[in-house]
C-alpha cells in the first residue's frame, strides 16, 4: 500500500507504465489471433477483471451509487466509448487497414484528446503543446512506415481507417472526460466502468456469435486473456486514470504516443523482429515530443 500511494505521487512514471502496458497488449493481441476471437476477448477480459474488483469493491460502488446515479448517462457513455468501443473498432479496423494506416491513424489520438479538451473545457493548447503533439505524430508516423516516408502515398482511406478514427475519437471523448468524472475513489470507479464495459460487450458478442462465430480461448488464449485483463485492462487503466487527475487530459494523453514506439522494440525483443535505424529515430522523436508538451511553465495540472 504504501509503494502504491508513493508511486500515485508520479504521474509521469504512471503514464509511462501505462504506455509499456499498453504496448504489451499490441504483443498480446498478435499472440492471440486463432487462440481466442476477438470480441469474445474484449468480453472474457473484462469478466476476469470483474471477478478479481467486484468481490473487493463491490460494496464502494453500491455506496457510492446515490452520489453517481444522476449522471449514469455519461458514465456509460465513458465505458461504452474508451473500453467497450474503442477496442472492439480497433479489432475491426485490424482486419481491414494495414499497419502503415493504423499506426499513423493512432498516431492522431493527442489531437483528438486536445481538441477535446478545447472543446469541452476551453482549454487552448500552448504552442510547444502543439509541436509536443506534432514531433511525437512525426515519430509514430516513421515507425508506421517503416522508415520510408513515401509510404504515407500508398495509404487508402478504406472502413478500416474509418474505424480506428473513429476509435481514437472515442477513446479521446473517454480521456477528456475523465477529468469531470464523479467524485469517488479511482478504483470504485473503474469497478463502475469495468461493469458497464463487460454488459454492453454482450450485444457485441451476440453479434460475432451469429457472424463470424466465437472461438473459445485455447490454453496460450488463456494465458494471453489473462494478461490483457491484470495489465492493459487493470493496472493502465487505473494508472491513466490518475495521471489525468494529476496533468489533466491534454498532458496525459500525449503519452499515448508511446504506445506504437514501445510496441515496436517489444516486437523486437519478444517476436524476433529486426530492430532497424528508424525505430531509435521514432523513439527520440516520441521522447522529445512528450519532454517539450510537458514545458508548460506557469500553467497548473487542472487547467489541461
Amino acid at each position: 500500500m504504501r509503494l502504491a500511494e508513493h508511486l500515485y505521487r508520479w504521474p509521469r512514471l504512471l503514464l509511462i507504465l501505462s504506455g509499456i502496458f499498453w504496448a504489451g497488449n499490441v504483443i498480446a493481441g498478435r499472440l492471440a489471433v486463432d487462440q481466442i476471437s476477438p470480441i469474445t476477448l474484449v468480453f472474457v477480459r473484462w469478466i476476469m477483471v470483474l471477478g478479481v474488483l467486484w468481490p473487493l469493491y463491490g460494496k464502494e460502488v453500491r455506496a457510492h451509487w446515490s452520489r453517481v446515479r444522476h449522471r449514469l448517462i455519461g458514465i456509460v457513455l465513458m465505458a461504452v466509448f474508451g473500453f467497450t468501443g474503442f477496442n472492439t473498432l480497433f479489432y475491426y479496423a485490424a482486419h481491414y487497414a494495414s499497419a502503415v494506416d493504423l499506426g499513423i491513424l493512432q498516431g492522431a489520438l493527442p489531437i483528438f484528446v486536445l481538441a477535446g479538451a478545447f472543446l469541452a473545457h476551453r482549454t487552448s493548447p500552448t504552442k510547444m503543446q502543439l509541436l509536443g503533439v506534432l514531433i511525437t505524430a512525426v515519430g509514430v508516423a516513421v515507425v508506421a512506415t517503416g522508415g520510408e516516408p513515401r509510404a504515407i502515398l500508398e495509404l487508402q482511406f478504406n472502413r478500416g481507417a474509418l474505424a480506428m478514427v473513429t476509435a481514437s475519437m472515442l477513446y479521446a471523448f473517454y480521456t477528456v472526460a475523465l477529468r469531470d468524472r464523479p467524485q469517488m475513489p479511482s478504483v470504485p470507479f473503474f469497478t463502475l466502468l469495468a461493469v458497464i464495459a463487460a454488459v454492453t460487450s454482450v450485444p457485441l458478442l451476440a453479434v460475432e456469435a451469429f457472424t463470424t462465430g466465437l472461438r473459445m480461448p485455447t490454453l496460450q488464449g488463456w494465458v494471453v486473456t489473462a494478461f490483457i485483463a491484470i495489465f492493459p485492462s487493470f493496472v493502465a487503466q487505473l494508472f491513466y486514470m490518475r495521471g489525468i487527475d494529476l496533468l489533466g487530459p491534454s498532458r496525459a494523453g500525449i503519452y499515448i504516443n508511446l504506445v506504437p514506439v514501445l510496441a515496436a522494440v517489444f516486437a523486437v525483443a519478444l517476436l524476433g523482429e529486426p530492430f532497424a535505424a528508424f525505430h531509435a529515430v521514432a523513439l527520440a522523436l516520441v521522447i522529445g515530443g512528450i519532454w517539450l508538451a510537458e514545458r508548460l511553465p506557469g500553467i497548473s495540472s487542472k487547467a489541461t
